[in-house]
């Protein structure tokens, strides 16, 4: 059957290192304790000024296309998720598509928030399947989230950082058909929460609260944290996702090798790898780090897998995302 293959990864994270002592001499306080107690954050990138998010994302593309043998020229689709977007329009993939070279590739943002690499994998994979023309195609997960931080707002200015992170999904013959391909993109599911929409985002510049209203301040086109989501929320909807989809694949979720979830906060993965009955050391964590990279972490994570050779052909793997709406997306693939 035709199928999409990961073919490759890459990542890119700005030079700048913000670490946890820059918020205790900004607040006068000690933020430091708690953030490597609770969260286990210690330090995390913000882009230049001058740093964009296409800058991101077309460092992390290079890096993946080098990686997969594949010239930009080769690309067919390019799919960017991101909502911290390098324009409101047009798209901040048609300009990385110039900058690459990619000229015959068609382009398009997606927003799903940070659940947003996720759902562009499940969206690029079933351009593969469907379509014969589309045989290369480059998805990225991108966040330069540090734009727009209040950062004296203790919520959210201390977890959210920047960074993008890129796959190449490759056409391929693989043996065995549909859930039970042995290689490839296996199945997948897209949930929404639409109740919670309004508990946490960046509510001014679109055509709810336009940026020349008079009522609009500095203040309203950062991010905020308006409500507190419930503990058990990650948790409880990332083990049901997880389940599902071993089920509709016939496997189980002890069968899978790693799960590349969400890195908003290190205690709802462990509290998932818990329902599930299985090992921690199974979703790998990169926050520590990088603090946390919106739709950017997924494939950080996975770059960074990759990297210290933790995952190999053959290995079954999961992507769990989740981000403001409520969006939440799961993947399965066999590498």
């Amino acid at each position: 059957m035709r199928n999409a293959v990961i073919r490759s990864v890459g990542a890119y994270v700005p030079e700048r290192v913000v670490p946890n002592s820059y918020f205790n001499e900004l607040l006068g306080q000690d933020v430091d304790t708690w953030l490597r107690e609770n969260v286990q954050i210690y330090e995390r990138r913000w882009a230049a000024e001058d740093e964009s998010t296409a800058d991101l994302v077309e460092k992390a593309a290079h890096q993946a296309l080098e990686r997969a043998g594949v010239k930009a020229g080769e690309l067919d689709l390019l799919i960017v998720a991101t909502d911290t977007p390098e324009y409101i329009s047009p798209s901040t993939a048609s300009k990385v598509q110039h900058r690459l070279g990619a000229k015959k590739a068609g382009t398009f943002d997606l927003n799903t928030a940070c659940a947003g690499f996720v759902t562009a994998l499940d969206v690029a994979s079933k351009y593969i399947r469907s379509d014969d023309r589309y045989n290369n195609v480059l998805v990225v997960g991108a966040y330069v989230m540090s734009k727009y931080l209040d950062k004296y707002d203790k919520k959210t200015a201390n977890l959210f950082a920047d960074g993008a992170g890129a796959v190449v999904l490759t056409a391929e013959e693989v043996p065995g058909e549909g859930l039970k391909a042995q290689k490839g993109f296996l199945a997948s599911e897209l949930r929404t929460e639409g109740q919670y929409c309004d508990w946490m985002g960046i509510y001014a510049g679109g055509t709810a609260t336009p940026v020349d209203q008079e009522v609009v301040t500095a203040k309203d086109h950062k991010l905020k944290f308006v409500k507190r989501f419930p503990t058990e929320l990650n948790p409880d909807m990332w083990s049901g996702m997880i389940r599902d989809l071993c089920q509709r694949i016939g496997e189980k979720p002890e069968d899978v090798d790693r799960f590349f979830i969400t890195q908003i906060n290190i205690n709802s993965i462990y509290a998932t790898m818990d329902l599930l009955g299985l090992p921690r050391e199974k979703a790998p964590t990169i926050m520590h780090y990088y603090g946390y990279t919106g739709s950017a972490c997924i494939p950080m994570a996975f770059n960074e897998a990759w990297e210290k050779e933790q995952i190999k052909p053959g290995d079954l793997v999961v992507f769990i995302g989740s981000g403001g709406g409520l969006s939440f997306a799961s993947a399965a693939f066999r590498l």
